[in-house]
């Protein structure tokens, strides 16, 4: 694997992720679940200094066992799911530039780190994504299998609602390092409904867009909890024959 060459930052990398941070920060109290809060106190993440996996690792070790481990990029579901079957989660390490603030089309270290990193702290939450990802190993040589397991990884790990305190909060990453779609999720423009492994198992998604439907779960207990019903209901699905377009397997 390769490593964080932080010597190797520019002025412009650190202002952008300054700009990132504040910008989003200001957007996560009372709409960011509690977990992620608590998570980006315990890993220590400023808005003055970019991540240094170096330092960041012996503190997710110390909470959850797991670490990080640098990737250039999107890389293939076999060495995807490998990685986080190990406890370890695959990130970039590589930021936007100034003119790109506000649209990237391959997830950058903003929201590789910012976003999915806090919620590793947590010992509920990533135990469902380590058991997600067994599965998924399982099935690996199998497309449509993949496919839906992918579904699951991009309405929970992505783009999941919890509900704390009877309130509805953000753990999904591809929300918490959007500033635009935090505050979308959470309006009542798009639709919500309760975590339901069945029906997101049967429901595509898009990357190009604000999603259209969120899913909420109770507790992160409950959400590792499904694992055994994830199961049971891809084994129902891929005995089917596999539509002939799928969407794009979920992405780091």
């Amino acid at each position: 694997m390769a490593r964080q060459e932080y010597e190797n930052y520019t002025a412009e990398d650190f202002a952008v992720w300054k700009i990132l941070f504040d910008r989003q920060i200001q957007n996560l109290p009372g709409r960011a679940t509690e977990a992620y809060l608590e998570g980006l106190e315990r890993i220590r993440f400023t808005a003055e200094r970019i991540p240094n996996f170096a330092e960041t690792n012996p503190l997710l070790r110390s909470q959850t066992g797991w670490e990080l481990t640098v990737v250039p990029g999107i890389v293939a579901d076999d060495l995807f799911f490998k990685l986080l079957a190990d406890k370890k989660f695959p990130a970039t390490t590589w930021l936007r530039k100034m003119k790109q603030l506000d649209y990237l089309e391959e997830p950058d270290m903003f929201h590789d780190v910012f976003a999915h990193v806090p919620l590793l702290t947590n010992q509920a939450f990533v135990d469902f994504l380590q058991a997600l990802s067994k599965i998924a190993l399982r099935h690996i040589e199998d497309a449509w299998a993949i496919e839906l397991l992918s579904r699951i990884y991009w309405f929970t790990i992505e783009f999941g609602l919890i509900r704390e305190g009877g309130e509805l909060r953000i753990y999904g990453a591809g929300i918490l390092s959007s500033a635009g779609e935090t505050l979308y999720s959470l309006s009542d423009k798009p639709e919500h409904r309760p975590y339901e492994v069945a029906r997101i198992l049967d429901t595509p998604y898009r990357k190009d867009t604000f999603q259209e439907i969120y899913y909420i779960v109770d507790s992160y207990e409950a959400l590792y909890a499904s694992i055994p019903l994830i199961e049971k209901e891809l084994a129902k699905r891929i005995g089917a024959a596999a539509p002939t377009a799928v969407s794009q397997a979920a992405a780091n």
